[in-house]
């Protein structure tokens, strides 16, 4: 049997093959609770042979939420959590679940109060004011790192996925683009990772022995001004030295830099088409007038972050956690020859909800038939994400941008 779907012990749980649904954000939470959408897509997923289901971009406190149809930790959604992972569970998979706070990346009607960062400025994204966070305010948000973990457990999840990367907020006070500080969470990086280093011994004292905990952080910003590889290594020792189970290696600043994440060119159409004409008219018209500038497209190409991620495994001994660009059972098994231990993905399984399954059905030869043209990413600023196949009735100019961007691949 490949190597692919023997079974890899991660900290404490067991996972029955390599394959982890990475936490692509669903925005199926809607009014910041579980829905019946959230528990069928993730189920589906579970049962087409995963061997953990990551429920996306939960904020750890109301202050991180940077959308209406995304989860933040509290009691009163344990019960409803606790249902979805029985699930899961029944399927035969784990289930994690992503901590973090979205710190600028949000608004006032979002998250009912002005936003907070680890520096005050101004953010373009929303576009809102932002509050630097005040030295009191930073260690009460640890607190609610490791409040968040004990949540999950109650909840039933065998993992959490503490996101430190792609510009959210530890990632905020880790790049200088956006750390600004002078005080001891500033400056130099060794400060500037002291936010993370104290969430990551809040969230290990939480996990105990029972649950897995893994990081995702950057291996670049993708952009000068932000944090570039050397550094990023140095980030990643920092994490492993945390005693986490694994480390997830991406890329990207969604602020800046947003396809160096996910690849290809960002559908600005589709973007614009479900956005509210009233709330978002600004940015309607933004993506008219300087889309392409504002997002500019970043070539896709299979497996687009192993070259990279192969300078982070020869330096690190902790597990190491694949994503970027993994279509095919060849990819999967390049990525796991390359000394990898476990491989995420997140459209393909949007695509295909059963795409591991039918790679075990087959030989190597097995592809999805995802063309990344990247209508899911438009789709979920705004609505669930969903797979254009799965959309009936599409308008025909969203028709013909999928068939551009399949064609241009």
């Amino acid at each position: 049997m490949s190597k692919l779907f023997t079974p890899f012990k991660l900290g404490p749980i067991t996972l029955r093959n390599r394959t982890i649904r990475s936490a692509a954000f669903e925005n199926m939470a809607y009014n910041n609770s579980p829905s019946e959408d959230l528990f069928n897509y993730h189920t589906s997923v579970a049962k087409g042979g995963i061997g953990m289901t990551t429920v996306a971009y939960c904020a750890v406190n109301k202050s991180g939420v940077s959308f209406n149809a995304q989860l933040w930790m509290r009691p009163e959604i344990i019960p409803d959590l606790k249902k979805l992972t029985d699930a899961i569970h029944a399927e035969g998979a784990k289930a994690s679940i992503q901590l973090g706070h979205c710190g600028n990346m949000t608004h006032f009607y979002t998250c009912g109060c002005m936003p907070v960062g680890a520096s005050s400025g101004f953010n373009l994204y929303s576009p809102t004011i932002v509050r630097g966070l005040k030295v009191p305010e930073i260690k009460a948000l640890v607190k609610d790192f490791g409040k968040a973990v004990d949540m999950c457990r109650e909840a039933g999840f065998d993992c959490v996925e503490i996101h430190a990367g792609h510009g959210y907020l530890i990632s905020q006070f880790i790049s200088p683009y956006t750390n600004h500080r002078k005080d001891e969470y500033g400056g130099s990086l060794e400060n500037r990772m002291r936010f993370m280093k104290e969430v990551l011994a809040e969230v290990m004292e939480h996990a105990k022995d029972d649950m897995a905990v893994v990081v995702k952080t950057n291996m670049f910003d993708g952009f000068k001004s932000g944090m570039q590889l050397p550094d990023c290594i140095t980030v990643a020792k920092e994490i492993e030295k945390a005693g986490v189970h694994g480390i997830v290696l991406s890329a990207g600043f969604v602020s800046k830099a947003p396809m160096h994440v996910m690849r290809g060119a960002m559908p600005l159409k589709t973007l614009g088409h479900y956005m509210d004409p009233w709330r978002y008219w600004w940015l309607k018209l933004g993506l008219k007038i300087a889309g392409r500038l504002m997002i500019p497209t970043v070539p896709f190409k299979e497996t687009y972050f192993l070259e990279d991620a192969k300078k982070f495994r020869a330096e690190i001994k902790c597990p190491l956690v694949y994503v970027g660009g993994v279509v095919s059972r060849a990819n999967c098994e390049t990525v796991l020859d390359s000394g990898f231990e476990l491989i995420q993905m997140a459209r393909v399984l949007v695509n295909d909800p059963a795409f591991v399954n039918h790679m075990k059905e087959s030989d190597e030869s097995y592809h999805s038939t995802c063309k990344h043209s990247n209508y899911c990413i438009g789709r979920m600023y705004t609505l669930e994400m969903k797979c254009h196949h799965c959309v009936e009735n599409l308008p025909k100019k969203l028709q013909k941008e999928i068939e551009e961007a399949e064609k241009n691949l």
